[in-house]
């Protein structure tokens, strides 16, 4: 399908376009992940593992997003 035809029939909205798509190649801006290594003192590991089973959520996931919202909140305390 030549490019002019996919703009139109995205324009016109006339069908769904995800078919013509190659998803298997999608990534998210900023959202590539790469693993780090971190010591940590075992009663903090406790903790984590604790309150990811409280929540009923992975330690990962708990991790992530504490991390996510103690950098959100010091990039906004940043920006007043």
């Amino acid at each position: 399908m030549r490019a002019e035809e996919f703009d139109k029939k995205f324009d016109d909205n006339q069908e769904d376009i995800v078919e013509y798509l190659d998803l298997s190649t999608l990534r998210r801006p900023n959202q590539e992940t790469k693993s780090i290594q971190i010591d940590v003192p075992a009663w903090m590991i406790k903790s984590l593992d604790q309150e990811a089973k409280h929540i009923g959520i992975s330690t990962q996931a708990v991790i992530k997003t504490w991390l996510a919202e103690r950098i959100d909140q010091v990039a906004h305390q940043r920006a007043i």
